[in-house]
């Protein structure tokens, strides 16, 4: 039986091009997955996998996920009670923190404990943080395999500001240590685009839908 890929709409973001990165991730690497782009509350709580991509700001996008009744009450219960892999992307992935200050201060989901902040302006590097960029582990992760020191797409001016490095699994170099995707329990994110980062998104990818969390 395929697996339902739910990607979740917010509002925000090519979720097309998420869509289509999965269906070729999928196919090559023969894992079947039946991708839905969608907010539908009784979609989300029948998912298999969750996948929430955003660009643009913090709180227009939790405003995305808040406009429709049920949407953010069915995510929680198939994610925190299901314990249903997660993968939030970009602006998807900090989220996940506590806090974000992008114009003023929002709450986030609160699954990951941190604050979204600017990137600090750095001698020689520009914000926002955009093009490829080399991506280092810190920690061990299914969602890496085969994908140490590869470089992905990144289009940021804000970054995820753990509470606890426990969660970090990655980070990249912005003229100083950058957070690249973190992990904890069944909920992953990446601050980068794999959609937009050609073979190696694609493996993160086609790792993900393989990644039974433990």
């Amino acid at each position: 039986m395929a697996q339902n890929i739910t990607i979740i709409d917010c509002g925000s973001g090519n979720l097309r091009s998420v869509a289509k990165a999965f269906e070729r991730a999928s196919r090559d690497s023969g894992i079947g997955a039946a991708i839905e782009i969608t907010n539908d509350p009784a979609a989300i709580r029948a998912a298999d996998r969750l996948v929430l991509p955003g660009v643009g700001a913090f709180a227009a996008c939790m405003a995305g996920l808040a406009a429709r009744r049920g949407v953010l009450e069915a995510l929680e219960h198939r994610v925190l009670i299901d314990h249903r892999p997660f993968l939030g992307i970009c602006v998807g992935m900090q989220l996940l923190a506590t806090q974000g200050l992008e114009f003023g201060s929002h709450q986030g989901l609160g699954w990951i404990p941190g604050i979204v902040k600017p990137l600090a302006p750095r001698p020689g590097f520009c914000t926002p943080h955009m093009g490829w960029n080399q991506v280092e582990l810190c920690a061990s992760h299914p969602l890496f395999a085969k994908l140490d020191s590869q470089a992905f797409y990144f289009a940021h001016s804000y970054h995820f500001d753990l509470e606890s490095d426990q969660h970090a699994i990655s980070v990249t170099d912005h003229g100083g240590p950058v957070l690249a995707a973190i992990a904890r329990d069944n909920i992953l994110g990446v601050q980068f685009h794999p959609e937009k980062s050609q073979a190696a998104g694609l493996t993160l990818l086609a790792n993900f839908l393989n990644w039974s969390p433990q």
